[in-house]
């Protein structure tokens, strides 16, 4: 058979496209987002995806990063610490320098050894645990939000100055979040001379915490303080109200989520909540709110915005590195301070921030939260 030459001039051509645009894809920086895309917290997923997302393509539509575009790698681990290793092996086996996560702080927890012994830079927008980092010898992780020892001393400060509970009740999931909260909150109440009537963890997941609400109303606590995610909060506030408990309940910003309305119902209004700043309300970060908006995402939310930090730093290590190598972006990172959605940002040799803010809000029924007082 003859080749006719435009035949094969065609082939040639789209051959040679096709190469090129591999080339090209290959030419991207792959950051890996790595959180709960499946499981029981995946809005806390959602929340973060769509920093990563809105970052990202506001970097690529003004030209990436040195030149080269950012490409994003969804990777599940479902909140769970067992999966963390899992997710962290995926990242180095498809050889990903860069990550944004993980999520939650047990899976950041049992992943970050991994990332630090493979050179790995990981920067978590929302693992508050202190257990991420202390104790540990790390040099390519980083976080864009405060630790749980940042947050408890805020939480047990407003409940001090302006609850001033007489009897209060503190709460946990048993899991490295909100355990380490929940302890922070109470070692602060019991330092100020606050009544801490009994300190207790209860098993995430379950549907039934009856036996823990009659021992909260037995001990007439007006105050409950929760360590954990919503599902558990909103059980257990609903649970509160259907036996009579007038307390007022407070949680991390695990809780701060609007799935807890449908949840907790009439009983979640006036929960306090301790969370990150509102970011979106900083006149700095007006194109970047319009940016979310444009693509009915919103930049309100707990992490949205320290995902858009996080992503950001991964972009300006790059460019202050004048490298794609990892190790050499964490050690520019660890000498720098950025101008970020969450403002300036620096850390210390462990990789936690030196500043952060966290503040108390009071969640309403219809979703919506106002500063407490």
């Amino acid at each position: 058979m003859k080749f006719r030459p435009t035949s094969l001039l065609t082939a040639m051509a789209v051959a040679c496209g096709f190469a090129f645009s591999v080339a090209a894809h290959a030419d991207n920086i792959k950051i890996a987002f790595v959180g709960p895309i499946t499981g029981p917290v995946t809005q806390y997923g959602d929340m973060v995806k769509e920093g990563v997302q809105t970052a990202v393509e506001m970097i690529n539509a003004n030209g990436g990063v040195n030149g080269q575009q950012l490409e994003i790698v969804y990777i599940d681990d479902a909140c769970e610490p067992k999966q963390g290793p899992t997710a962290a092996n995926r990242v180095v086996n498809e050889g990903i320098g860069f990550v944004v996560g993980h999520v939650c702080s047990g899976a950041t927890i049992s992943a970050v050894d991994i990332y630090n012994n493979e050179g790995v830079v990981m920067v978590t927008p929302s693992a508050t645990a202190p257990g991420v980092t202390d104790g540990k010898n790390l040099e390519t992780i980083f976080r864009t939000i405060g630790r749980d020892d940042q947050q408890g001393p805020a939480a047990a400060k407003f409940i001090i100055e302006h609850v001033k509970p007489q009897r209060v009740v503190v709460l946990h999931d048993k899991q490295s979040y909100g355990q380490g909260i929940a302890t922070s909150v109470r070692d602060n109440l019991q330092s100020a001379g606050v009544n801490v009537v009994f300190f207790e963890g209860i098993n995430a997941g379950d549907s039934d915490y009856s036996a823990t609400i009659t021992r909260i109303k037995s001990s007439g606590a007006d105050f409950v303080y929760f360590g954990g995610y919503h599902p558990e909060m909103g059980l257990l506030m609903r649970q509160a109200a259907e036996q009579g408990i007038k307390a007022r309940f407070m949680g991390p910003e695990g809780a701060g989520n609007p799935e807890i309305n449908a949840i907790a119902g009439k009983a979640v209004e006036g929960m306090l909540v301790t969370l990150p700043a509102d970011f979106s309300s900083d006149p700095e970060n007006g194109k970047i709110v319009q940016a979310f908006e444009s693509k009915g995402r919103n930049a309100s939310g707990a992490f949205q915005l320290t995902a858009y930090a996080a992503v950001q730093t991964i972009a300006e290590g790059i460019k202050g590195a004048g490298s794609t190598d990892p190790v050499k972006v964490a050690q520019y990172l660890h000498g720098a301070t950025l101008n970020t959605t969450i403002g300036k940002t620096s850390w210390n040799a462990q990789g936690d921030l030196n500043e952060f803010n966290f503040q108390v809000y009071s969640w309403h029924q219809d979703g919506s939260r106002s500063p407490a007082k």
